[in-house]
């Protein structure tokens, strides 16, 4: 009986052993070597910001938790330029931001986002797919940052809360604000408007206030900073379809061995695709909440906006003078 009781006893303590080992190789796998910071200044449900969580999860599990990537929302850590300098510097580890923001450090990353350039979201995405987009990507060298991958920001729309836009004459004299984006004021005053370089935080209380007239957006951007509110006038000429990336900075990838630097990377890719499906989602229902809003929505007609398409001219010949062959291959991607 006591051989019994024995036998017993050593048993439990050897499965309280055990799993007190594994509790110990559990604890010691959940303790990060590298923690790493993200930047985004939507909000914490806003289809970037989700696609961030998304990349994040990826990389902990593919990982087995060595690299936990901390996703800081809410514009937290500053707007996209200034996050952009932070992450030049090493700062910051990973961004997300507008092509707008990073073309003000990488010039020739303007081209992909002139005026009018694409016919729809699935010519914008055969070509940032294929290899003009890598080959845009890789332009990023020598910038201090490491692109990652593209994600969505759908097509851009002027609104303001003076009254319809179905004309270029109709947003002459109006004061638009446009992204800290040198291409973006020359578009907005190519057709007549005063641009009003603003970041992204502070149009609600300039629309308020009077400080600005008007701005341009994309649907979720308009609907989830509440911006129509403010600015009930929403003309649809997706006049620009302005891709954003996802960005490493160049002194956290050298920290990175050849094989997180591949699982960063798939993990990016990966997270774009399952951000581009959130965006269509979001998309759809911000839409449907700004028609149910009373605001007033124009659909401009063929002729108007190829008057529209007309007036970007000298657009194009500042940004792409010497770059025409890029932009007709742009073009000719899918014909």
């Amino acid at each position: 009986m006591k051989r019994l009781v024995f036998v017993a006893a050593s048993g439990i303590a050897l499965i309280v052993m055990l799993i007190g080992c594994k509790a110990g190789n559990a604890e010691k796998q959940a303790v990060p070597e590298m923690v790493l910071t993200y930047a985004e200044n939507h909000p914490e449900d806003y289809p970037t910001t989700l696609g961030g969580y998304k990349f994040a999860e990826l990389v902990g599990e593919r990982t087995n938790g060595r690299i936990q990537i901390l996703i800081q929302a809410e514009g937290v850590l500053g707007d996209e330029q200034g996050v952009i300098k932070q992450l030049q510097f090493g700062g910051v580890d990973f961004t997300r931001a507008s092509l707008s923001s990073v073309a003000e450090f990488v010039p020739g990353l303007n081209l992909l986002q002139m005026p009018y350039l694409y016919t729809g979201p699935e010519h914008m995405w055969e070509v940032l797919d294929g290899e003009i987009g890598d080959s845009f990507m890789e332009s990023l060298d020598g910038s201090d940052m490491v692109a990652l991958s593209w994600y969505d920001a759908g097509a851009r729309n002027f609104y303001n809360s003076r009254r319809p836009i179905l004309t270029p004459e109709d947003i002459k004299g109006m004061k638009i604000r446009v992204q800290e984006s040198e291409v973006m004021v020359d578009v907005v005053e190519a057709l007549g408007a005063a641009a009003v370089p603003m970041v992204y935080g502070e149009v609600y209380s300039g629309l308020e206030t009077g400080i600005i007239d008007g701005a341009e957006n994309n649907w979720p951007s308009y609907e989830s900073s509440n911006h129509y509110e403010v600015a009930g006038y929403y003309t649809i000429d997706e006049h620009t379809r302005v891709p954003e990336l996802q960005i490493c900075a160049q002194a956290t990838w050298e920290k990175l061995s050849e094989e997180d630097r591949k699982i960063i990377k798939e993990c990016a890719e990966e997270s774009a695709l399952y951000q581009r499906q959130l965006w269509k989602q979001r998309e759809k229902i911000s839409e449907k909440k700004i028609r149910g809003s009373g605001c007033e929505i124009v659909e401009l007609t063929a002729e108007a906006k190829q008057r529209f398409q007309a007036a970007m001219e000298p657009v194009y010949e500042k940004y792409c003078a010497d770059s025409m062959d890029i932009v007709e291959a742009i073009m000719e991607v899918g014909r």
